[in-house]
This record gives structure tokens, C-alpha cells and sequence, in this order.
């Protein structure tokens, strides 16, 4: 009687964890936009357009089973005016930690070399994304 008592709940917990809610394996491809910020996704990353900056996230974007993700890259800071020929990016290491739920994700931003936080952006997949371009 104990073993198939025992069988049975092996069986009932094996279904209720196959059945259960979980985040998808990669944060899905396209375009995600927000206020100040456009997130174009692939399976390999994605690229970010600021207001005045863009940057890169150089892995895929895999999250747990509560939608949290944290993947690296970089980001680079822009300015006003035209840009030098001879001129170096304002290049730095970033940190992307975010939380994916459905069409929406959170995205919080941090420089890594400075532990500079540059704020947290709110998206939407196949949102438009307003931007306002450095001038």
C-alpha cells in the first residue's frame, strides 16, 4: 500500500511541476520600446538605443523561471554636436539586469566600471519607443 501511495505522489508532483507556469527559455526576438530607450532583441543579444546613447548586450537573454534575467555588454555614452573623426567612444562595460512578464520587461541599467546606475526603463514588445535624440 505505501509504494503505490508513494507512486502516486511521484506521479501527482512529476505532473504539477510539467504543468506549472514557467518563463520562457529566451526573452522573445524584436523590437521593445519605452520611453527613452528601443531594445532590439536577437538570439544571440541585443542592441540598445538611449537618448543620447546606445549600448549592447553580448549574450542571449535567458531568464530564470521568475522571468529575471542579467546578461553584460556595454554602453557608450554620446553628446551633442558632430562627432570627430579621430574622436574615442565614451565606451564602458554595463551590466543588464531585467525581468521579462509576458509583452512586458523591466530593464535596469548599471555601468559596471563606475557602478554607476543609469536608471530602470519600462518596455513593451513591438511598443514604439520615443526618443529624443542628443543635439
Amino acid at each position: 500500500m505505501k509504494r503505490r501511495a508513494r507512486a502516486a505522489l511521484i506521479t501527482t508532483l512529476a505532473y504539477m511541476v510539467s504543468c506549472s507556469p514557467t518563463a520562457p527559455s529566451r526573452v522573445t526576438a524584436g523590437t521593445w520600446g519605452g520611453d527613452h530607450v528601443r531594445l532590439d532583441v536577437t538570439a544571440a543579444g541585443a542592441t540598445l538605443e538611449y537618448d543620447c546613447a546606445h549600448g549592447t548586450i553580448d549574450e542571449p537573454l535567458a531568464p530564470d523561471r521568475g522571468g529575471r534575467f542579467s546578461a553584460t555588454g556595454t554602453h557608450v555614452f554620446e553628446h551633442g554636436g558632430p562627432i570627430r573623426v579621430d574622436e574615442t567612444p565614451n565606451r564602458h562595460p554595463a551590466r543588464y539586469d531585467g525581468q521579462v512578464s509576458g509583452d512586458t520587461l523591466q530593464l535596469t541599467v548599471t555601468i559596471v566600471d563606475t557602478q554607476q546606475g543609469l536608471g530602470v526603463f519600462t518596455l513593451r514588445l513591438a511598443a514604439l519607443s520615443r526618443l529624443t535624440k542628443c543635439l
